[in-house]
Formats: C-alpha cells, structure tokens, sequence
C-alpha cells in the first residue's frame, strides 16, 4: 500500500461506491480508498469480488443497465466511480454504453451523489476518423458532465501493468512473435500510463477541489509509438525482435491477427485496434497543476509492470 498524501490524509471519510469492482482498474483502486473511505461495489457476483478485501466492502448485486440495482447501490452515496464500458458486448456497444451511462447518471443526480468520478480513453473529439470505441468512450463523459452531478472525467491511453488488456496485447505480441510485419497503426503517437499513476490520479480525484465537473488528460511524462514500446518492452526482457512495417494490414485484418496470438478475442481486438490509429496524447497538461501526484516516464512505468509479472 503506497502511503496517503497530506491531501488525503486529511479527507473527510465518505460512503464510495466503485462499478466494475472486480475488473483491472476497480480491483486495485478499491484497497487504496479502504484505509480512508467505505466502499460499495456494484458487482453482478458477489462470488468474483477479490477475497483480499471481499469482506471489507459492502457489495451489491446488480447491474447498471438494472435501474433498481443502480438505486439501491447509489443510495447515501457521495463519490460514485464509473470504471465500466461495454466494449465486449458486440457491435451495439455504444447503445449499451450511452443507456447504461445516461440511467446511472439519472440515479445519482436523484440520490443526490456529489461526485461521479469517470475513467475514459485519450483522442481527439474533434478527429473524423476517431473510432467507435473512442468516441464512445468520450460520449459517456459527456453525458456525465452534463448530467447535473459534478464529475471529474480523466482520460488516458494505454495503461501499462500485468493484466491490462493492452498491456496484454504488447506482451503477448513481443513474447511470441521474434519478427513482427506490422500495420502502420505502431507508428500511431500515444501517451501510456502506468497502473500506480492511474490508481494515484483516482484516488485523489475524490477530493479533487472542484465545484463544477472538470475534464483532465493524464499520461506518462513522455510521447512513444506502438512500436517502440514493443521494442521497450523487448529491452526489459532481453529478448531481439525484428518490425517490419507494411501499411497493408487494415485495422480489421490486425485484429485477427491478434486473435491468433494473444488471449484477446477478435471482437475486443478489433476495436481496441480500431482505437489504436488514432493518437492518444495529453494536448492539455492541467493534471499537472491540479493534482499533487506526478507520473512516472513510460520507460519507467514498462520496467515496473515488467518487474510486477514475476
């Protein structure tokens, strides 16, 4: 456990709830905000909440597509954590996601919640070519943001540690394959995080001083390629691999590829690479100023996640 900043230490102690308590980011947020807050989680089963903290917590069965589930876990709530989307859930997702935003929204505005705190993805909104799992990604902080309940929406890219579903994907890719013929896409800019910074940024975003809902980028300290965090993640493992980048594989023939050799199913592939042609860099340093931690470089973040696989 990292140890509390002045900031946190002296917070007032508030009922949190946190959805998609039993994912990557939800899993290893909830024991941080344990030693200062009480946590709830909306989970549809109870079974899958880590046994690490799984009688600490107060869990409640549902879904957040279930308005009356919703209700009973946003009841005396203050700080609700929306760490959910519903990328996996086939070509509809981004009904799935809008609806499932725009009822839990509803809810908190009417339990009075005083703050959504939302997890979303990096990219230019403005960007025609910006794919589905983006802008949906983007769609649901809008909604938040507009919904009458303060939210605190930060966005990020690539979140490096064991177990992240894209972290995953670098791996698997380096591990198995000593010569890659790549799709243009790994020239594609992008901005990673490391899991601990992204944990910190959320953490202190309960307590953020804010009146109003606010939008912050959050991203390591430096800009890299796909393909040079495969290389970087090549380095820490010492292990020689050779890219040879060919601009004919689409973005759909990638995500096949993919299936073949990492855990990712195609249909989560593809629209994570859908996601990886357009650039994921932070154009506004605000985090910087506003909060009290500090991210690491990307270099230092793939040693770590490296360092934590073991």
């Amino acid at each position: 456990m990292m140890p509390l900043d002045d900031e946190t230490a002296g917070s007032i102690r508030k009922t949190v709830l946190v959805t998609g308590a039993t994912g990557y980011i939800g899993s290893r947020l909830i024991p941080r905000i344990l030693e200062t807050h009480a946590v709830r989680c909306l989970v549809r089963d109870r079974g899958r909440v880590p046994a690490s903290f799984r009688d600490r917590i107060d869990a409640v069965e549902g879904d957040v597509m279930h308005s009356p589930t919703v209700r009973q876990a946003l009841k005396g709530v203050d700080v609700a954590f929306y760490l959910i989307h519903g990328m996996g859930n086939g070509t509809d997702f981004q009904q799935s996601d809008r609806i499932a935003a725009e009822g839990f929204a509803k809810v908190a505005q009417d339990e009075g919640v005083s703050r959504i705190i939302y997890l979303g993805g990096l990219g230019d909104e403005n960007d025609p070519e910006l794919s589905p799992h983006l802008r949906s990604r983007h769609e649901v902080g809008e909604i938040f943001r507009n919904s009458g309940v303060p939210t605190i929406e930060l966005r990020a890219s690539i979140v490096l540690g064991p177990g992240s579903l894209s972290y995953e994907l670098i791996r698997s890719l380096t591990q198995r394959l000593p010569m890659m013929i790549c799709p243009r896409w790994l020239s594609t800019p992008t901005q990673p995080i490391a899991t601990d910074d992204v944990l910190s940024y959320l953490h202190q975003a309960i307590d953020l001083p804010a009146e109003q809902s606010e939008l912050f980028e959050i991203g390591s300290q430096d800009v890299v390629t796909y393909g040079q965090l495969i290389q970087m993640y090549a380095k820490e493992r010492n292990l020689r691999r050779l890219l040879i980048s060919v601009p004919l594989l689409t973005p759909y023939l990638s995500s096949l590829w993919l299936g073949l050799v990492t855990p990712t199913s195609a249909d989560v592939g593809r629209h994570l690479i859908e996601g990886l042609r357009n650039p994921t860099v932070v154009r506004d340093n605000r985090a910087l100023s506003r909060f009290p931690h500090q991210p690491m470089s990307t270099s230092e973040a793939i040693r770590q996640a490296v360092a934590a696989e073991g």
